[in-house]
């Protein structure tokens, strides 16, 4: 009885640090520093036209037809930002204005991230769109 008692709690032991080890591969904090993540998508003019397009489609509804974080669907007492001005919050490279689109903004705030919703490349062509707004973003 009591070997059968100690290959249970081995087979527990066992799955326990599986399980550790596979949320531990998932964290996000194992990506590279988005800060030095370089935009793999060229600042053209079609890729402004389509970051626009997509811009409309996943963004204007909080943040406004013009970026400037008026958006008419915003949830209440939420004040997004405005996305034309030389402040940004979250970070001003291209890297982490992907990452913020991608994951959303975190901690208290309201804006959920767009991973698995919206494709990369449109997430890249949103940042060029942004660039094309404005002054450049500052931390």
């Amino acid at each position: 009885m009591r070997g059968v008692s100690l290959l249970i709690g081995g087979l527990v032991l066992t799955f326990l640090m599986t399980l550790t080890i596979a949320v531990g591969a998932q964290s996000p904090a194992a990506g590279p520093d988005p800060k030095k993540v370089k935009n793999p998508v060229a600042a053209s003019a079609a890729s402004v036209t389509a970051g626009a397009a997509a811009y409309k489609k996943y963004c204007a509804f909080c943040h406004g037809p013009a970026a400037a974080g008026e958006g008419p669907l915003a949830p209440k007492d939420s004040h997004p930002p405005n996305l034309t001005d030389a402040k940004w919050d979250h970070g001003g490279t291209d890297g982490e204005i992907f990452a913020l689109i991608q994951n959303g903004a975190g901690g208290t705030s309201v804006m959920k991230g767009f991973k698995g919703k919206m494709p990369d490349t449109d997430m890249w062509n949103v940042v060029n769109f942004l660039r094309s707004l404005g002054a450049k973003k500052t931390s």
